[in-house]
């Protein structure tokens, strides 16, 4: 999958290619994690963001991986986003936020010097 900043959607085949997880079961995890709700386009289908795919990501490994019941994968999901620390999300990857905030603080000095001279 390209990275987050290139494309902000994606499809459940593409879901399901990148994270190794059935459509349907796909569809079912919906039912069942409270967490997982990618929004529908105008033609019904599924679009995914790229937290949804980390959220899939998550639940496989704890339900695969580390072989939880879907209510121990539940609790676990809750404990960790209480504790996760509130965060604005951007949909840019921590690494552009460095990049990001400098061209604005360069365009805002150059907007000050224009507005001073």
């Amino acid at each position: 999958m390209p990275p987050a900043a290139e494309k902000l959607y994606y499809r459940i085949g593409e879901v399901e290619e990148s994270t190794g997880v059935p459509a349907y079961v796909l569809r079912y995890w919906e039912s069942e994690f409270k967490l997982l709700r990618p929004k529908k386009n105008p033609a019904g289908q599924r679009v995914y963001r790229q937290r949804d795919v980390d959220l899939i990501r998550r639940i496989k490994t704890l339900l695969y991986d580390e072989r939880l019941t879907l209510e121990g994968a539940k609790k676990r999901l809750a404990s960790e986003a209480r504790r996760a620390p509130e965060q604005l999300d951007l949909g840019i990857k921590e690494a552009t936020y460095a990049e990001t905030l400098r061209r604005i603080r360069d365009r805002l000095t150059a907007l000050r010097a224009r507005l001073s001279s």
